[in-house]
């Protein structure tokens, strides 16, 4: 390997290892489940910003429902 090489390899290293260790996991409590399972934490909580986004997304996409879904479309509806 020449040491161009290794050098770039352990400054990439040095970048990721502390990236990787300051994303840990969380241990949620049981009194914070309650603020976690509250209505404002849901994604459905408002129909109106649901409906407006899903045709957002179908004018965008060319698609209906299936926000996950993959598709295609010029979006001149």
């Amino acid at each position: 390997m020449k040491p161009s090489s290794v050098r770039r390899q352990i400054l990439v290293l040095t970048m990721v290892i502390p990236v990787l260790a300051g994303t840990g996991c969380q241990t949620v409590k049981p009194w914070q489940r309650g603020t976690l399972g509250d209505a404002i934490m849901r994604p459905d909580r408002d129909p109106l910003g649901l409906a407006f986004s899903e045709h957002v997304w179908f004018s965008r996409e060319a698609a209906s429902g299936g926000r996950g879904v993959g598709g295609g479309g010029c979006g001149c509806n």
